[in-house]
């Protein structure tokens, strides 16, 4: 049901099901010391009014509010004896006004936000715009519509949690274990010594796996107050329901054009659904991730974006492949083409005239992000070369003649990373010949162990084949940013190469006194310390053997936390 109000919840019958350990509605895990009230981030409204902050629950307790949004966990011996209980629970409601058109307005679902407005917010200048289009030769406009969509990761979502020693474990198939553990100490008030968090390799993330979900939290408390451990693994089906969706926003663009065809001035205004309930990124999304890139590879002199979140009867939306960039990468492109369709140019022409200009770098966009270099109209006619444009219009004669269509399309995209600057790397010489490398991102199918070992590799020698990757763990990498926003190898290869440094630094001064040379005719190079102007050397395999043999830990575990800055890049 997508919107009603709870009037009955009997377990009683699912209770005594067979193989049924416990059934907990909310009233059972909040009695039992959850929160029951997960937490997200807001930006602010445009006109400082207090931004809406209605509560998330792990599990419904008066009103449901999306189809699929759960208001029970079942645990039992098997995933079946568990839906077959889960059938015998008496679920009566009274249904409620359902909102689902992506407007404001519609039967309020939360007091706190009046015609379901989850907030309003703008950037840019409002009266410089006006001006522009005031004096425009020519202007431009037109809706684009964002549906919604949702990730279908090859491997659904799951976890499972164990308590010993008065310590929660939970593992989880995330992007990140820093986050769920923040949200389990904050929602199980539990310290955070208390918490250890894992995440193996995962099946597939896409943004969508970068938060924490109820499901988790009704694990770690189900596995708190039975106990035991605890298991869930989601189904495709759960995921459909579930799952936060991407995208599902609808927006009008319009710029303001001179008379040789140069942007004067763009405007965007977004209509963004928020879902049943705001999560944890989604406002920043469709607001300053948006804004990123909302002008593009063009120079636009002034921009106005203004964005407006709406709650509706829906699963929650998040991250989803780009979160944010995509979406406004999308509405200037679309708009480009639709430009140069109704002022009569070849769109490949407009964008030239429109192009941020090489003498223009360092160049300070609208969302006051620096794009260092660039030469877009090399770029642009290096992809018309190899595509063959020139030869375009005979293939698509070819083409109708066997009865297909062939079309022609161009989007020119341009990429801001996010996500936490710094990352932590510590490298361990192990014992058995093997160098431990623990990252703070975490791998989710893209492949970090290889592109990794690669970085350490070629900046301290260290052979390929020993280097183990160890990531997704709270008590052996203390702290970390996890992976999204297009971060990993950028930010986890800085530190890599910062301790892979420092490493070196440090076994120098041992290996000059194993070499019996002074420090500075020690050489490193290729991952082997050399004498200079002799024939000693060791490789760095050697000497952190012999410190291990000489009991210089301090010599071989060796961690750098980096900051990255716009100096990096």
């Amino acid at each position: 049901v997508a919107h009603a109000k709870i009037v009955s919840l009997d377990l009683s019958e699912a209770k005594e099901a067979d193989g049924v350990h416990a059934v907990y509605c909310a009233q059972d895990l909040v009695e039992a010391g959850l929160k029951n009230n997960m937490r997200y981030g807001i930006v602010r409204m445009r006109d400082g009014r207090r931004t809406p902050r209605p509560p998330r629950p792990v599990l419904a307790e008066d009103v449901v509010r999306f189809a699929g949004e759960p208001v029970a966990v079942v645990i039992a011996d098997t995933a079946v004896q568990a839906k077959d209980a889960a059938e015998l629970i008496e679920f009566d409601y009274e249904d409620l006004p359902v909102h689902l058109g992506l407007g404001t307005g519609g039967y309020a679902m939360h007091e706190e936000a009046p015609e379901n407005v989850a907030f309003d917010w703008a950037a840019g200048e409002g009266d410089a715009i006006d001006a522009a289009f005031a004096d425009a030769a020519h202007v431009v406009s037109m809706q684009l519509d964002d549906n919604r969509v949702i990730a279908n990761s090859m491997e659904p979502r799951g976890c499972y949690a164990e308590w010993s020693d008065n310590r929660l474990h939970l593992a989880i198939n995330g992007q990140s274990v820093w986050v769920i553990l923040d949200e389990l100490v904050y929602n199980l008030g539990l310290d955070r010594s208390a918490v250890r968090v894992t995440t193996p390799d995962v099946g597939g993330g896409f943004g969508m796996k970068g938060c924490i979900y109820p499901e988790n939290l009704a694990v770690a408390q189900a596995a708190r107050m039975l106990g035991r451990t605890v298991h869930w693994m989601g189904t495709r089906s759960d995921a459909m329901l579930n799952d936060n969706g991407g995208r599902d926003l609808t927006s009008v663009a319009e710029a303001a054009f001179d008379e040789d065809f140069r942007i004067l001035a763009y405007r965007v205004g977004t209509v963004a659904n928020m879902g049943a309930y705001i999560s944890p990124y989604a406002q920043f999304i469709q607001t300053e991730l948006f804004q990123k890139v909302v002008t593009g590879v063009y120079d636009i002199p002034h921009t106005l974006q203004e964005v407006v979140g709406v709650f509706t009867n829906t699963a929650p939306v998040d991250a989803y492949r780009g979160a944010g960039r995509p979406e406004g990468i999308y509405v200037i492109e679309r708009f480009m083409d639709r430009a140069a369709r109704e002022l009569g140019i070849d769109s490949l022409e407009l964008r030239r005239r429109n192009f941020i200009k090489p003498n223009q770098f360092p160049y300070r966009n609208f969302a006051n992000e620096t794009v260092d270099v660039g030469d877009f109209d090399k770029v642009l006619s290096r992809a018309e070369e190899e595509a063959d444009l020139a030869g375009f219009d005979r293939r698509r004669r070819e083409s109708e003649a066997e009865g297909r269509l062939r079309g022609l399309g161009v989007c020119y995209y341009i990429e801001t990373i996010l996500g936490d600057p710094n990352e932590t790397t510590r490298i361990e010489f192990a014992k058995d010949g093997f160098a431990n490398m623990y990252v703070g991102t975490q791998s989710n199918g893209q492949g970090h162990e290889t592109a990794y070992a690669q970085i350490l590799h070629e900046r301290s020698g260290i052979p390929f084949e020993r280097i183990r990757c160890i990531q997704g763990d709270s008590d052996l990498i203390r702290t970390g940013g996890g992976t999204g926003g297009s971060r990993s190898v950028t930010t986890q290869g800085t530190s890599i190469r910062g301790t892979a440094d420092k490493v070196i630094a440090k076994l120098s001064p041992f290996v000059a006194d194993l070499l019996d040379a002074s420090d500075h005719e020690v050489l490193f190079e290729e991952g082997t310390f050399r004498v200079a102007n002799s024939n000693k050397y060791m490789d760095i395999m050697e000497a952190a053997s012999a410190a291990l043999a000489a009991g210089r830990n301090d010599l071989v575990s060796t961690e750098v936390e980096t900051e990255i800055d716009d100096k990096s890049f």
